[in-house]
C-alpha cells in the first residue's frame, strides 16, 4: 500500500531494495545513505512495518553485528541471511 507509506518509509524502502544479495548494511548506514544520520531507530521502524517481499530488510542489521529485529521474526532472518551468504560459516 504505497499511499499508506511515509515519505521517509518510501525512501527507505527504495534504498534497501538495492543492498545486494550476499550483502549487509546497518540501520546507521542506512540512514546515512538517505541524508538523514541520526535517523537510523526510525529506519528500523520503517523496515519493521514493511509487507512487501520484495524489500529485502533483513539485510539490514545492527552496528555490532547482531541480526537485530526482522518482523518475520529473528530466525527467518537468519535463515536469509545464512542462506545468501552474507553471515560467517
Amino acid at each position: 500500500m504505497v499511499e499508506d507509506m511515509t515519505e521517509f518509509q518510501k525512501e527507505v524502502y527504495a534504498f534497501v531494495r538495492n543492498i545486494p544479495k550476499g550483502k549487509t548494511m546497518t540501520y546507521g548506514e542506512v540512514a546515512k545513505a538517505i541524508g538523514r544520520p541520526k535517523a537510523y531507530r526510525a529506519v528500523g521502524n520503517a523496515l519493521n512495518k514493511n509487507k512487501d517481499s520484495a524489500i529485502p530488510c533483513h539485510r539490514v542489521i545492527k552496528r555490532n553485528g547482531d541480526l537485530g529485529g526482522y518482523n518475520r521474526g529473528y530466525e527467518e532472518k537468519y535463515k536469509l541471511l545464512k542462506y545468501e551468504k552474507a553471515l560467517p560459516s
